[in-house]
C-alpha cells in the first residue's frame, strides 16, 4: 500500500487537522507576542485575532467530523480510536473557550456598546486564562501527531499516499485567505477602537 493512493478516510482527516494545528500554532505564537506589549501592538493583536477565526472554525469542523464518525461506529475511525481520556474531555472545553475568547474579542472591537465593554473585557481576559491552560495540555498531547502528519500533504512521496491532498491544501489556503480578508475588513474598527482608548 505504501506509495499508492488511498481514499482519504481517517488519515486524510488527520492530515488536515494536523496542518491546521501547525498553522494555528504559528498564528497563536504571533498573537502571544502582541500581548507582551498590548498598548503598542493592539492593532496587530486585533488583526491576528480576526485572521485566526476561519482556520479555527475549519479545525473545529475537522475534529468534529472525526468525533461524529467515531461515535457513528465507522470502522476506520473506531480502529484509530479516540484521543487519550484527558484530551477527549478537554476537546469540547477548548472549543467553547475558543469561541468565547474570539467572540468576546470581536465584540469588543466591532459593534459592542460602550456600556458592554467592561463585561466583555472581563469575559475576554478570564476566557483567555482558562483557554491558555487547557490549550497548553492540548498542544502537548497532540504535538507528536501534528509534527508527524502536518507535512505529509506537502512532501511529494507522502502526498501521493492518500488521495485529496490538493483539496486539503485548498481548504487550508481558503481558510487563511478568508482570515486575511476579515483582518483587512476589521482594520478601520481596530483603528477607531484604539483611538477611543489610547488616543
Amino acid at each position: 500500500m505504501r506509495g499508492r493512493s488511498r481514499r482519504p478516510g481517517v488519515e486524510g482527516n488527520t492530515r488536515l487537522t494536523s496542518s491546521l494545528g501547525a498553522l494555528l500554532l504559528v498564528l497563536l505564537f504571533l498573537e502571544g507576542l502582541t500581548i507582551v506589549s498590548i498598548g503598542s501592538l493592539l492593532t496587530p493583536h486585533i488583526v491576528i485575532g480576526v485572521l485566526l477565526i476561519p482556520p479555527v472554525l475549519l479545525k473545529i469542523a475537522s475534529t468534529s467530523w472525526r468525533m461524529v464518525r467515531y461515535y457513528m461506529g465507522h470502522r476506520e475511525y473506531r480502529r484509530k480510536g479516540p484521543p487519550a481520556p484527558l484530551l477527549r474531555i478537554l476537546g469540547p472545553v477548548i472549543v467553547v473557550l475558543t469561541v468565547v475568547l474570539l467572540a468576546s474579542g470581536v465584540g469588543l472591537v466591532v459593534g459592542a456598546p460602550t456600556s458592554w465593554r467592561p463585561q466583555l473585557f472581563t469575559i475576554h481576559r478570564a476566557s483567555f486564562v482558562l483557554w491558555f491552560a487547557a490549550m497548553a495540555i492540548h498542544v502537548l498531547g497532540h504535538l507528536v501527531e501534528t509534527a508527524r502528519f502536518a507535512p505529509r500533504d506537502f512532501i511529494p512521496y507522502t502526498r501521493r499516499q492518500v488521495n485529496g491532498a490538493s483539496s486539503r491544501q485548498w481548504a487550508l489556503a481558503a481558510a487563511l485567505t478568508l482570515g486575511v480578508i476579515a483582518a483587512f475588513a476589521v482594520l478601520p474598527y481596530a483603528a477607531n477602537w484604539r483611538a477611543s482608548f489610547f488616543g
